[in-house]
């Protein structure tokens, strides 16, 4: 293999999450259809897409054990404050990974996204 070239989350609100994915972290929407929202950030260089569900999801936990990784050109100092300001609550600290500087947020339904500005 290559490359990841794309990855999907199923989640429990389709519209709850595409409010939280755009209007409080500040992904753009690519595309859209009744099953599915399709995001880009920092100007399409990362897309991936939140779901319908593919099968029954009731009583099961979602975001456990995923966790998306996005490299920024922002001063992640200043991305997390601006989360934290637009009501993000599920929010870690700053930390300092092998990579450069890091915090991870988790989404409605526990996906951990991290945000990255690399060394």
């Amino acid at each position: 293999m290559k490359q990841l070239t794309f990855a999907s989350l199923q989640v429990k609100d389709l519209e709850a999450s595409k409010e939280f994915y755009t209007s409080i972290l500040g992904f753009e929407i690519g595309d859209t259809n009744p099953q599915a929202c399709i995001f880009t950030y920092n100007k399409g260089q990362a897309s991936f897409a939140i779901r319908t569900p593919l099968e029954p999801l009731e009583d099961r936990e979602l975001g456990i054990g995923v966790a998306l990784w996005f490299a920024v050109n922002e001063n992640v100092d200043e991305m997390r404050a601006l989360y934290i300001k637009n009501g993000v609550s599920n929010i870690g600290p700053i930390i300092e990974t092998p990579f450069g500087r890091a915090f991870h947020v988790k989404d409605l339904d526990g996906y951990k996204l991290t945000f990255l500005q690399e060394k």
